[in-house]
């Protein structure tokens, strides 16, 4: 029913340019797509259209040379690096006589063989099972001449139809029900976490940058690692100590690429919550790739998309080995660190990290009010808990007024929290601070850069 390519069938890629010839370093990406998929690449069709053709996406002279080409190399799937609606696979598919997979169920592909969680393969399969629903007539071409409808005309493709869809939608809800109920325990798990005061790094980036590799280097957990993408999808979280004693929780997530579909993004939220909740970010960054520039804008346009832009980031520039460049520290005008230089795999500059990641941490504690809602019991007990409220004061709506003693980071992450008011916050000296002084201040710089 999903339509999944078996390991080692041959496949024609295909990737135009809309507006503009189709860029190399793109088909190098979609070709690696492919053979992470366990297509076996025999031909690729590239060119450029002004507007995708309603009909085929790529126009009926470019639909006939992928099916001299399918023809030629004896292909058997036909791999396009777009998003194709269920009509232009339909139609393309009828004109070549092979199957045509797009770009979106290429990588729902690619998930399907890596979840290795439950919770994982739920994912995948809520995610397939959303995408072919609106593909199901593909199944039952054989019935097309019932397809019209009308006396005489109705019949088992109709019904057939409507009973898929019925399963499909039945099947959809329990996994979304079975997710719901994993995510409560996550979450319970991750508020356990809170009750500790203990400060969450999430590992992000695009895909095959070395994150599972930094994430092995730094906590020396038994993490995947290999060169291929989406390599792994499952979260991972360890406990770190960093120099002076601090205890951090590292999270590995999985990696972001460019078109990443939405209901990936949806799907695999319980991964993407490691970073939306995150104290700090590491961008995790291929310091070799030509493209490094364009790939940190799309992580950071995903990481909009789930609510986690402003969140602090390092930057780690990772496989330095592949050029003529040390291990090294930057930090911006303030003294704060926002670059490391580093080898993961020689484990070169991973001191540096951790120094880095401490001094972001670790600033000097700043004196604020905060006003919490009534609902705000749970939130009011782990300040508590953590021995940063110095004083309280209950308001007139059933809320309360506190004065703590915070890090700027965790101000900064109040001040986003639902329910939460920083009334204001006094620096070093005791002179006042207002909110938006702070959220603009260079402190942290990285989130006032991503914002």
């Amino acid at each position: 029913m999903f339509e999944r390519p078996r390991s080692g069938e041959r496949a024609v890629l295909v990737r135009l340019g809309v507006g503009a010839p189709a860029d190399p370093e793109d088909i190098e990406e979609f070709t690696q797509l492919a053979r992470s998929a366990g297509a076996v690449p025999v031909a690729t069709i590239a060119g450029r259209r002004e507007r995708p053709d309603p009909r085929f996406f790529v126009g009926s002279g470019k639909a006939d040379e992928i099916r001299a080409s399918a023809a030629e190399h004896a292909a058997d799937l036909i791999l396009v690096d777009h998003a194709l609606s269920p009509s232009q696979e339909r139609n393309l598919e009828k004109l070549i006589g092979r199957r045509v997979l797009d770009r979106n169920g290429l990588i729902l592909d690619i998930f399907a063989q890596r979840a290795r969680s439950h919770e994982g393969k739920l994912q995948v399969e809520l995610a397939q099972l959303k995408h072919i629903a609106s593909r199901l007539v593909r199944g039952w071409t054989h019935l097309e001449r019932q397809r019209g409808g009308g006396i005489g005309l109705r019949g088992p493709g109709e019904t057939q139809l409507e009973t898929d869809r019925r399963l499909i939608g039945q099947r959809v809800r329990v996994l979304a029900r079975r997710l719901e109920k994993l995510q409560l325990q996550r979450e319970t798990g991750r508020q356990a976490r809170a009750e500790i005061p203990v400060p969450s790094v999430a590992l992000v980036g695009y895909t095959n940058a070395g994150k599972s590799t930094l994430f092995r280097a730094m906590t020396g957990a038994d993490a995947y690692v290999a060169d291929q993408l989406f390599a792994t999808l499952d979260p991972l979280v360890r406990r770190l100590a960093l120099p002076g004693g601090t205890e951090v929780v590292f999270a590995d997530t999985v990696g972001f690429i460019r078109e990443l579909p939405h209901e990936l993004v949806a799907a695999f939220r319980s991964t993407l919550t490691e970073a939306r909740e995150a104290t700090l970010l590491l961008h995790v960054i291929d310091a070799s790739d030509p493209r490094r520039d364009e790939h940190v804008e799309q992580v950071n346009e995903v990481l909009a998309q789930i609510g986690a832009g402003d969140i602090p980031q390092i930057r780690v520039y990772n496989k330095i080995d592949r050029l003529e460049v040390e291990p090294h520290l930057e930090r911006d005008a303030g003294g704060e660190p926002v670059r490391v230089w580093i080898s993961a795999a020689r484990g070169t500059g991973l001191d540096l990290l951790r120094d880095a990641i401490a001094a972001r941490l670790s600033r000097s504690v700043r004196a604020a009010t905060l006003r919490l809602a009534p609902g705000a019991g749970a939130l009011r007990s782990r300040l508590y808990a953590a021995g940063t409220v110095r004083a309280e004061r209950p308001l007139d709506d059933g809320g309360y007024e506190l004065d703590v003693q915070l890090p700027d980071v965790e101000l900064l992450l109040l001040a986003r929290t639902t329910g939460v008011q920083v009334a204001f916050a006094h620096d070093a000296a005791g002179i006042p601070v207002i909110l938006d002084r702070l959220l603009e201040s260079p402190v942290p710089p990285v989130a006032a850069e991503h914002r």
